[in-house]
Parts: C-alpha cells; sequence; structure tokens
C-alpha cells in the first residue's frame, strides 16, 4: 500500500486538492466551484458508475467466449482490407462515450488484433458511430455527414498504417488486470 502511495503521489496530491476546493467551494458559497461539482464532476461521474461496470461485465464475457484465432484471423496483421473494413464496421455499431470503447480495444489487442485495427477502430469509433451519424444528418444534412465521413476515414487509415510501422518493432506487454 506504502508502494502504490508512493508511485502514484501526484495523482492523490490532485484528488485531495480538488476535494479541498469542492468543500471551501460550499462552505464559503463559491458558485463555480459549486457548479464543477454538481454539474460536471457528479453527473460524469454517475455516467460512468452506471456505464463502467456493464461494460466490463460485457468485456468479460467477450474474453471468455472470442476465440483468439478468430481475431488474429479477421482483424490480425494479415487481415488486409477486410480486417480494416471490419474493424470500421465494429466501431460503427459500437455506443457510448470513449471511455468505453478502451476496454474493447485492449480485448481486440489481447486477442490479437493488429496495431493498424485498433487504431482505426479507434478512430472510427470516434468519428462515424452510427448513433452520432443519426444526429448529425438530422442537425447539419446528409450530404455534410456524408462528406466529412468519405474525408475522415482515409485520413484514419492513413494515420493507423503511420501508426503501425511507428511502432512495429516495438514489444508491448499485456498486463492482466
Amino acid at each position: 500500500m506504502r508502494r502504490l502511495f508512493k508511485k502514484n503521489w501526484v495523482n492523490f496530491a490532485i484528488i485531495i486538492a480538488f476535494a479541498v476546493f469542492v468543500a471551501v467551494s460550499f462552505s464559503i458559497d463559491y458558485n463555480p466551484g459549486k457548479s464543477i461539482f454538481k454539474e460536471q464532476f457528479y453527473s460524469f461521474f454517475k455516467e460512468m458508475i452506471l456505464f463502467l461496470p456493464i461494460m466490463f461485465i460485457l468485456i468479460g464475457l467477450g474474453d471468455v467466449w472470442i476465440n483468439r484465432e478468430k481475431v488474429e484471423k479477421h482483424i490480425g496483421k494479415d487481415s488486409g482490407l477486410k480486417g480494416i473494413l471490419l474493424a470500421i464496421f465494429l466501431s460503427m455499431a459500437q455506443a457510448g462515450p470513449l471511455y468505453g470503447a478502451f476496454p474493447v480495444t485492449y480485448l481486440l489487442w489481447k486477442k490479437g488484433a493488429s496495431i493498424r485495427n485498433i487504431f482505426i477502430y479507434i478512430g472510427a469509433f470516434c468519428t462515424i458511430k452510427i448513433p452520432m451519424i443519426t444526429f448529425e444528418i438530422g442537425f447539419l444534412g446528409w450530404k455534410f455527414s456524408i462528406l466529412r465521413t468519405l474525408l475522415s476515414l482515409p485520413i484514419i487509415i492513413l494515420i493507423a498504417i503511420i501508426m503501425e510501422k511507428y511502432l512495429k518493432n516495438r514489444k508491448f506487454e499485456v498486463h492482466e488486470v
């Protein structure tokens, strides 16, 4: 426990400083501090507490049910265009905030997905999720949405290819949580 505090003392100091700031804000009726806590921190915290347990249960089930060989075959290093398209479609189908994509990304990487397809998954998740596109079409029109998607996808794929080449010879360890 002492090692944990010693290693993460800056993080703990920030948490303590935030707690002191909130406590002082409530005690002296400082509205910006109260607003930061109520409207931003608390709503985000509540969303995470409701969303993350479900996400981790699904990730645990996926870890057991999804076969490593299938992931390597379909979105692994030798998957080519088929792997790129599958990574895009997987990311488009998933809903939720970006922090919900990271456990899925970790699972895919652990199961043998290529670095390229992982970056494509994250990039496509951020830009072309189906729920997001439907809202975008409603507010900005279908022409804008199609154009933005058609411009975003090649850039995402190019960045993923560059990142794959950059990280090609790096050895990453999988840490069991």
